[in-house]
């Protein structure tokens, strides 16, 4: 085990090099990144929107609006070609998915049903998706009477058809904006994420979105006053619209479109040259040139109108022909209005509808904020982690700490190569794998210690102690890597950016700890020839202590089900203080321009009179930094969109808006499903990995401590008041992680006891086991408090939650392995003679060494 051939010395040397070369460019400032040669690697890690500042948009296609304008386009279709085909009807009418007409002379019905068989017949569904659709179904309830219905394959096609294109014109529509790297991709079958880092003006990029942009240039009919209209009815082929001055003016439309957007090719903002007014210039193609010349022609002296999602823009008057298939658009313009008129026409109009269905808006001063807290916490943890692996193994911990650097260079490289985004979780994910990477070195160590004293040679003992710790090495990093990966793939956003770098650096420990480590510790021993274990400054448990353990296994069953029923109560009659994530709603963060204390009565009062609903405003982080919440609102996921502007209007003169997060009602419940189903998943997956690997009985005490564990944590933040969001989600899971972590290296003992001992009773046995890993679960909890304790003192506000629940977590996960997991094994009855033959790795018997029970 302690010999390496060139080859392997020579590979392990080119992973740790190549983790350190591809690393680096992302200590280098971006301006001598760009100088370095091509031959050298320069991809640094992405930055999330958390720490660059920048707006996340969820947006749905609204299906009901889509079907609606289908059958709009269906009774338009069904009145055409029974016109041309110059057949009598009555009834068309269209409603849910129906369309039906009525034909009123029976010896037309064949002639109309051949006049009306385009409707029905198959559209292609795409090269790539295959085969055809058949949008409409035709029926015939009653003689005479035609029904043309929606398929569900139709809707389906037309949804896929309007996001493609919708994509397409989301994308030409920010890009137009100017923005940097912007990421435009479709979501499930109706949504549409967008991500723009470092912008500036959120609300300029949700004005342009979430506008469909439909332009139409229609005449006004003056033949009935507009007011008469209003309070009557609009005469046939006519719609009453208003304009987008203030207070709206209202006229009467004609249904008719002379000119559409799609015969646009050019619209730009410029300066009316007689009023120097913000106009936006327009140019037609050939046929929009024909069909506008001709109507002008013909309707000189009336009014047309440019309308833009059903509001009227303008209505000039023709004076005269407009014949060269250009002209302009006036109104009550700015500057940016202008331009944003002119980037919407030229990217084109929307097939349907987007609601902006989720929103997180990080301004770049708390983007920057939080990268500065994610450095200094992630150094003041490395820095804390280093000195306590040298106090407590000397050399070895110095070797150790070479390995945690060669692990973190190597997270930093993969994260790099992939072009991962490293998030504010994700900063976590690092931190926290600084405190779980040294688990390994520590088993490892720790076992080594162990055969040392039972009288192996040091040789030995190093070759021993790496041997049996991998299995438990691979047992404990595996159950983490399940909940990784869970949080991965039902996760969303920074969740997902904690649990790729958790997955990573759990990969790159478990390398890290069984070759570069390994390697240095040969080479040290070769070059050295010890004698004897490098000395520690610390030892947390003297070698040799027998706590009986087993014996207080009645008081800490009886604490924790009392600590297990009043969290259920709390959670039951109090409730946890659900995030907008789970309640939906708007969380805004702002900070006072010139650095005083905020007045939070002044805030709720002016909010108050908004009449958005419930809200709360309290401190956060600093004096000056204001948190408001606002409560879910009934009327839909428009509505959310509607209060984030009514706050930032009220606020935005005296407060920088630093944040924004919208949940809308849909999203909400579709996160909390997603969390519930993760928590599930991911427990069933560690569980039945625990079973196929130990016993029956392993697995449910596996179960009852995970158990015990989720249970009081819930009970932690309703008594605690934390707001329970998506982290705390992963904040769960990677508690289950951890204590499954703690349980298996406890376990993994216990089986090789109940080999080695088959005569011992079960309580004696357990405490020996607990006894011999208790030096490891003390040395590695307390690491792992260290790097957390540093991300929660220093890491910021914003997750200064998450770190709270994993610093109780990793506590009660250490109490719940010892106390709940071990002793529930005495319940179940486990007999040394039940386990498994095939279930032996990592069997020792007694001939392996000398092994005193006193030792334990």
């Amino acid at each position: 085990m302690l010999y390496f051939t060139r080859w392997k010395t020579t590979l392990i040397w080119l992973a740790v090099l190549a983790g350190i070369v591809f690393a680096a460019p992302n200590l280098l400032p971006q301006a001598t990144v760009a100088s370095l040669p091509d031959w050298l690697p320069k991809r640094q890690m992405t930055l999330g929107l958390d720490l660059q500042g920048g707006s996340h948009i969820l947006l749905q296609i609204e299906r009901r609006d889509l079907i609606e304008e289908r059958l709009e386009s269906t009774r338009d279709d069904v009145r055409r070609l029974l016109r041309d085909a110059r057949i009598g009807y009555t009834g068309l009418s269209g409603s849910s998915r129906t369309v039906q007409v009525r034909i009123r002379d029976a010896g037309d019905v064949e002639r109309a049903k051949e006049a009306l068989a385009q409707l029905t017949e198959p559209v292609s569904a795409g090269l790539f998706a295959g085969g055809t659709v058949t949008e409409l179904t035709r029926e015939e309830p009653e003689p005479g009477l035609l029904r043309f219905t929606l398929t569900e394959e139709g809707i389906t096609y037309r949804l896929a058809s309007a996001l493609s294109q919708s994509i397409e014109v989301v994308g030409r529509r920010v890009n137009e904006l100017g923005t940097t790297e912007p990421i435009i991709q479709r979501q499930g079958d109706d949504r549409i994420l967008v991500q723009v880092p470092g912008l500036q003006d959120p609300q300029r990029l949700k004005d342009i979105l979430g506008q469909t942009a439909k332009l139409t240039f229609q005449m006004v009919d003056t033949s009935v006053p507009v007011q008469e209209a209003i309070e009557s009815r609009p005469p046939p082929g006519t719609s009453v619209l208003y304009s987008t001055d203030d207070p709206p003016v209202p006229y009467l439309i004609e249904n008719r479109v002379i000119v559409s957007g799609e015969n646009l090719v050019d619209a730009q903002a410029t300066f009316d040259q007689r009023t120097n007014e913000p106009v936006v210039s327009f140019r037609f193609d050939t046929k929009g040139a024909t069909r506008f010349g001709q109507a002008t022609q013909e309707n000189v002296g009336r009014l047309f109108a440019i309308v833009l999602d059903e509001q009227v823009i303008s209505a000039p008057q023709i004076r005269e022909p407009i014949l060269g298939g250009t002209g302009q658009i006036s109104g009550n313009f700015d500057v940016q209005s202008a331009n944003d008129l002119a980037v919407l026409l030229r990217a084109g109009a929307l097939p349907a509808t987007l609601t902006i269905i989720e929103e997180r808006t990080v301004g770049p001063g708390l983007g920057q904020d939080s990268i500065d807290a994610g450095k200094l916490a992630g150094v003041i943890g490395a820095v804390l982690v280093v000195v306590f692996m040298i106090a407590a193994y000397g050399t070895l911990g110095a070797l150790a700490n070479l390995a945690l650097l060669a692990n973190i260079a190597m997270i930093v490289a993969i994260l790099s190569v992939l072009g991962a985004t490293l998030t504010l979780p994700g900063i976590a994910g690092i931190v926290l794998t600084m405190g779980m990477a040294v688990d390994s070195n520590v088993l490892i160590y720790e076992r080594i210690r162990e055969e040392r004293r039972n009288g192996r040679s040091l040789i030995q003992a190093i070759d021993a102690g790496f041997s049996r710790a991998f299995a438990t090495i691979v047992d404990a990093n595996v159950t983490t890597l399940i909940a990784a990966v869970v949080l991965f793939y039902l996760g969303s956003g920074p969740v997902r950016g904690f649990a790729v770098t958790l997955a990573i650096g759990i990969v790159t420990t478990v390398f890290t700890a069984f070759t570069f480590t390994r390697w240095m510790l040969a080479e040290w021993v070769r070059r050295r020839r010890p004698k004897e274990l490098p000395r520690s400054f610390v030892s947390l448990i003297r070698p040799g202590t027998k706590i009986a353990f087993m014996g207080f296994r009645r008081i800490t069953f009886g604490f924790s089900a009392f600590l297990s029923v009043v969290s259920v109560v709390l959670f039951i009659g109090v409730g946890m203080n659900y995030g907008i994530d789970f309640k939906g709603g708007s969380l805004i963060e702002v900070q006072t321009r010139d650095g005083q204390a905020a007045d939070i009565g002044e805030i709720r009062g002016r909010l108050s009179d908004l009449n958005i609903g419930d809200i709360q405003v309290q401190q956060f982080g600093t004096e000056s930094d204001v948190l408001i919440r606002v409560a879910s609102q009934e009327a839909g996921d428009n509505a959310e969109q509607s209060v984030v502007v009514k706050v930032r209007g009220e606020l935005e003169q005296d407060y920088d808006i630093r944040r924004v997060e919208t949940v809308g009602p849909t999203v909400s419940s579709e996160l909390a499903t997603q969390g519930t189903i993760g928590v599930l998943v991911a427990f069933a997956l560690i569980m039945v990995y625990i079973w196929l690997r130990f016993e029956w009985q392993f697995a449910v005490g596996a179960i009852i401590a995970t158990v015990h564990d989720i249970v009081i944590t819930v009970g932690f933040f309703v008594i605690s008041g934390i707001e329970f969001n998506q982290s705390s989600i992963a904040a769960i899971l990677t508690i289950v992680g951890y204590s499954l972590n703690d349980t298996v290296v406890v376990y993994d003992r216990v089986r090789e006891e109940l080999r080695r001992y088959k005569k011992m009773p079960l309580p004696q046995l357990l405490n020996n086991a607990i006894n011999l890993t208790l030096s490891r679960t003390l040395m590695t909890s307390l690491t792992t408090l260290l790097a957390l304790g540093a991300l929660f003192l220093f890491g910021g506000e914003v997750i200064r939650s998450f770190t709270a629940a994993m610093l109780f977590g990793v506590v009660f996960g250490t109490y719940s392995s010892i106390f709940i997991a071990a002793p529930i094994l005495i319940l179940f009855k486990l007999r040394p003679g039940a386990l498994s033959p095939g279930k032996d790795e990592g069997q020792v018997d007694g001939s392996d060494g000398p092994v005193e029970t006193s030792k334990a």
